[in-house]
Order: structure tokens, then C-alpha cells, then sequence
């Protein structure tokens, strides 16, 4: 099985391009929506982060508070190790279960970590969308109602923009217009059918 990774900054439109591929009939298999999982209410994830982070970190109905945990990580680069090292394992369990299930000519997997953590292990070829940092702050202040400043501290989180980049094997630009998206997803999406044929 070829497993496509493809990561990129926060406010990057990683999403567009994987519904992009999706639209293709490619499995997509998304960290983010993982890590969601890995932390519902019915998961033991979310009592062990209760006990460390105070119980003021579930909403009322029990679910995980997630604006007030990730105000806490990434105010302490501590208690965002002690998140990371609870939540990656189940995370990386999750997302090669759902690997070994894919059925498609080859498999996304979709991840803002995918070059900082273990998963890079998982993926054959790197895919990095990619813009101007500027726009992804915008964009995300937009998008996840966050100040510059919320922002600028996960942007500093994440991998730098050129270390993503000196790592992809293959880069899309996605400060343009969608229809050049489309134009370059789907020329992507032969190569990978080509790869996967191999």
C-alpha cells in the first residue's frame, strides 16, 4: 500500500486539498479527526487529561474543552509534551489501523504533524501545502475566531515553513486560486495511480 502523507501549517487548506483527493475516491485518513477521537468521552484519553489539567477542562455535557487545553499547551511548552506523549501513541494505533483497512489505490494520510512526530515513518511520499505565513494567519484567525497572537504561538509550535519544506517530496502551492488546486491534485493523483502500480 502507498501511503501519501500531507501536512502543512496551520491555515495551510491541507482539508481542501485532502477532499481534493477524497473527490478521487482516495481513502483519507485525518490525524486531526483521530485526535479528536483518541480524547471523546468514552475513551480513557480524556479522564487522564481531567486528573492533570483540573476538571475545568471539560465542557458541561463532559466533552474536552478543547480552546481552553489548547490555551494551556501552548502557553507551556511542558504541559504540551505531557498532551503529546499521553495522546501520539493512540493516535499512531488509530491511524495505522485505519491504514491497514484502506481499500483505495493508495492511502492519504493527513497530519499537521506528519513530519515532527513518528508518523513520518508511516508515509512513502510527503506532500507539503504550502503558503506565505502571512496568509496563514489570516486565514486562521478567521477561520478559528483566535487572536494574532494564539496564532503566531502555534505557527511557532509547529515545524518552520522552510524545514517543511526542505522535507516534501512533492509541494503544492496553495495561495492561488482553486481551480489550480484542482489542475495540480489531480495531476498529483496520476502520479501517486502510477506510483501505486509499481
Amino acid at each position: 500500500m502507498l501511503v501519501v502523507g500531507v501536512t502543512g501549517g496551520i491555515g495551510s487548506g491541507k482539508s481542501a486539498v485532502t477532499e481534493r483527493f477524497a473527490a478521487h475516491g482516495i481513502t483519507v485518513i485525518d490525524a486531526d479527526v483521530i485526535a479528536r477521537d483518541v480524547v471523546a468521552p468514552d475513551r480513557p484519553a480524556l479522564a487522564d487529561i481531567a486528573r492533570h489539567f483540573g476538571s475545568g477542562i471539560l465542557l458541561a455535557d463532559g466533552s474536552l474543552d478543547r480552546a481552553a487545553l489548547r490555551q494551556r499547551v501552548f502557553a507551556d511548552g511542558s504541559e504540551r509534551l505531557w498532551l503529546e506523549q499521553l495522546t501520539h501513541p493512540l493516535i499512531g494505533k488509530d491511524i495505522i489501523e485505519q491504514i491497514n483497512r484502506s481499500t483505495s489505490p493508495y492511502t492519504i494520510l493527513a497530519s499537521p504533524l506528519l513530519l515532527e512526530t513518528g508518523q513520518q515513518a508511516l508515509i512513502d511520499v510527503a506532500v507539503v501545502v504550502d503558503v506565505p505565513e502571512a496568509v496563514q494567519l489570516q486565514r486562521t484567525m478567521q477561520r478559528d475566531n483566535n487572536t494574532a497572537d494564539q496564532v503566531r504561538r502555534i505557527m511557532a509550535a509547529q515545524m518552520t515553513r522552510n524545514d517543511r519544506l526542505a522535507k516534501a517530496d512533492y509541494i503544492i502551492d496553495n495561495s492561488g486560486a482553486l481551480d489550480t488546486l484542482d489542475t495540480r491534485v489531480s495531476s498529483l493523483h496520476q502520479t501517486f495511480l502510477q506510483r501505486a502500480l509499481q
